[in-house]
C-alpha cells in the first residue's frame, strides 16, 4: 500500500523518510492525511505550507518508530511521555540540527496533537508540559544596496541562454525591488508581467496584499515574458530550462554560485534581498507600518526587526567617525 505524501519525502533536516519502512500504522497515516486536509481546506495554508508541516511531521514519526521499536499507531502516539518527546529534541540536539528548526518542528507537533484531540482522535497531556526552546534573538542581514545592484547585474550574465538571464534578473527584481519571499515570486501566474504599477500578491495564509512595482520591476518582468519559451502547465511566469515552474532550490543554487562570483557573505540569500528591500525603505525614511504593508507581515513587531538593523548600523557609523571612538 503506498503510503500518503506526508510519509514519501523527507524530513526537515533532510534524512529519507524511509529510514524506516513505515514508520506509521495504518491509523496514523489516515490522520496525518486528513490533518493535512483540514490544514488545506479549514486553515486555508499554502500547498507548500502543508508540505512543510508534512515533512516535520514525518521526522517525527520517524524518530518515534525508532525510538520505539516498532510502528507508530494511535495508542502510541496518546501514551508518549514527557521523557519521549525530550528523547526527540535531544537527537536533534545530537545531529547538531538548528535551534529554529526543531522550534518549527515541534510547533508543527503541536499543531497535528491539538487538531487530533479536538477531532477526538488522539489526546495527550505530555506535550503540553513540553517547554519550547528558546532562539537567540535574530537581526535580519541585509545586503549593501551596492552588493544587492551587484547580484542583479551578474544575474544577468551566468546562463548562456538570453532568455535565462532575463529571467534570473527579472526575479531578483521582484525580491529587492518588491520585497516578495521567493514562494510568492514563484507562484505567480505569466500574466504578472503585464502589470503597469502593481501587483496582487497572495502570501501567508493566504492573505492578499497589493505590491506597488518600480518602472525598471516592470520593464525586467516584460523583457523577460517576450522571450520566455511557451510552457506547459499552469502558465507560471517563472519556468525552469525543461519548461515547468521554477523550483526555489534552483534560485538557491544560482544565488549560491553568485555571492561566490562576487565574493558575498553566506548570509547573501534570495530571502537576504527582500530583508534588503525594508532595510533599505527604512533608511530613506519610510514608515514602519507602510514596510508592513509591502511585506505582509501579519504583526508589526516581525517588521520592528527592521529597526534593530538600522541601529546597528548607525552605532557602527559612530564607532568609525567619532573621534574619541577611534582612540
Amino acid at each position: 500500500m503506498a503510503r500518503p505524501a506526508a510519509l514519501e519525502t523527507i524530513d526537515s533536516d533532510g534524512a529519507p523518510a524511509d529510514r524506516l519502512a513505515d514508520p506509521a500504522g495504518a491509523d496514523v497515516r489516515r490522520l496525518v492525511r486528513d490533518w493535512q486536509g483540514w490544514l488545506r481546506d479549514e486553515r486555508r495554508a499554502a500547498t507548500h505550507t502543508v508540505a512543510a508541516y508534512g515533512r516535520d511531521l514525518t521526522g517525527f514519526l520517524v524518530f518515534l518508530s525508532a525510538h520505539l521499536g516498532g510502528q507508530v499507531d494511535g495508542a502510541a502516539l496518546s501514551g508518549l511521555t514527557a521523557a519521549d518527546f525530550r528523547a526527540y529534541l535531544a537527537d536533534r540536539a545530537d545531529r547538531r540540527l538548528a535551534r529554529s528548526s526543531t522550534t518549527r518542528a515541534l510547533s508543527v507537533i503541536r499543531n497535528f496533537f491539538n487538531w487530533a484531540e479536538r477531532e477526538g482522535k488522539v489526546a495527550n497531556t505530555a506535550l503540553g508540559r513540553l517547554r519550547t526552546p528558546k532562539l537567540p534573538r535574530t537581526v535580519p542581514r541585509p545586503l549593501a544596496a551596492e552588493d544587492a545592484l551587484r547580484l542583479i547585474e551578474a544575474a544577468g550574465r551566468q546562463h548562456g541562454e538570453a532568455w535565462l538571464n532575463l529571467r534570473d534578473v527579472a526575479l531578483l527584481m521582484l525580491l529587492y525591488g518588491a520585497g516578495l519571499r521567493i514562494d510568492e515570486a514563484l507562484s505567480l501566474p505569466l500574466a504578472a508581467a503585464r502589470a503597469e504599477d502593481s501587483l496582487t500578491i497572495t502570501g501567508k495564509g493566504n492573505k492578499q496584499r497589493v505590491v506597488p512595482l518600480l518602472p525598471q520591476v516592470c520593464t525586467a518582468l516584460r523583457a523577460y515574458a517576450q522571450v520566455r519559451p511557451a510552457a506547459s502547465g499552469d502558465a507560471a511566469l517563472f519556468i525552469g530550462s525543461r519548461g515547468g515552474r521554477l523550483n526555489p532550490g534552483v534560485v538557491q543554487r544560482q544565488m549560491r554560485r553568485l555571492r561566490r562570483t562576487l565574493g558575498l557573505d553566506e548570509s547573501a540569500t534570495p530571502h537576504a534581498l527582500r530583508h534588503s528591500f525594508a532595510t533599505h525603505l527604512l533608511a530613506d525614511g519610510a514608515d514602519l507600518r507602510v514596510i508592513q504593508e509591502l511585506l505582509g507581515h501579519a504583526s508589526l513587531s516581525t517588521t520592528q526587526r527592521y529597526t534593530e538593523v538600522e541601529g546597528e548600523h548607525l552605532r557602527a557609523i559612530y564607532r568609525g567617525a567619532h573621534p574619541r571612538a577611534r582612540k
